[in-house]
Formats: structure tokens, sequence, C-alpha cells
């Protein structure tokens, strides 16, 4: 499997998509369960959320980490908050049971460092866009689970 290189870099922002396994739509209907995973993450690490879309099977966020080293280590604190409290019905591979992994998130996700003020604002439209993509809103419409 490749090595994933990350680009850290002091007072950045980072854009990450994070999605559920096999794109299960799990986050929306438990909204209250992922807002207590961020808040989770917040009494350990200290970051802003500077803009997030929350959508049925993924999430989009950009976040400031105050130290740059923790956004890798917010990510996997949001994720397994959300895990040990989600009672998942479905079967899961018996690798996975294995080595104890719930089938609830992809292993990996997307970042990308923001690099500069046009970055940020392409950033924010691609988040926009990918509600009207995916359908959840028409244009001009507000979704329920975002913040920009």
């Amino acid at each position: 499997m490749a090595k994933y290189k990350r680009l850290f870099l002091a007072e950045h922002s980072y854009y990450i998509t994070v999605a559920t396994h096999k794109r299960q739509p799990l986050l929306v209907d438990n909204i209250e369960l992922l807002r207590e995973s961020f808040r989770e993450s917040k009494r350990y690490f200290t970051y802003s959320i500077d803009a997030i879309v929350v959508m049925p099977d993924h999430i989009h966020m950009i976040i400031t980490p105050k130290d740059v080293m923790d956004y890798p280590k917010i990510i996997r604190a949001i994720k397994y908050n959300f895990s040990r409290h989600f009672h998942l019905e479905e079967e899961q591979s018996y690798s996975r049971y294995k080595r104890k992994i719930k089938p609830i998130w992809q292993k990996r996700y997307y970042e990308h460092t923001i690099r500069n003020e046009n970055d940020y604002v392409r950033c924010l439209e691609y988040m926009q866009n990918n509600l009207l993509k995916h359908g959840y809103v028409d244009n001009g419409e507000v979704w329920e689970y975002m913040s920009l």
C-alpha cells in the first residue's frame, strides 16, 4: 500500500474530506453523535472549524489547527469518538473484526493544504457545489448541516 506524505505547514488551514465505509448514509441521521464527537475532539486538540458541510455519507471541512501536527490526530479523534458510540447492525468482514475496526469510516481521508486566499475560496465553492451536485439543495438554498 502506498505511503501518503502529508504536508504540514504552520499557520495554514486544511481542507479535509472524510467518507463513511461503502458510503453508508449514517451521518445526517446521527448528527448529534457527530457533533458530540467534534466537541470531544476539542477537549484534546485546539483547532477552529472554519467551514463544514455534513452530508449523509461524507463530510467536507476546513480546519485550522493550533499545532500543525495535530490535524491527523483531530480526524482520528472525531472518527474514533463517533465509532465508539455508534451501534452498527451491519455485518463486517472477518479481517475488520479481527483488527477491531467497525465498518463505519473509510480508512483514509482526503487532505489538501490551503495555500492562499484563492485556494480557500475554491474549497468553499467546492463544498457548496457538492451539495448541488448531490441534489441536497437547489441553487441558493441553505443546507441544514453546513456552516460556511
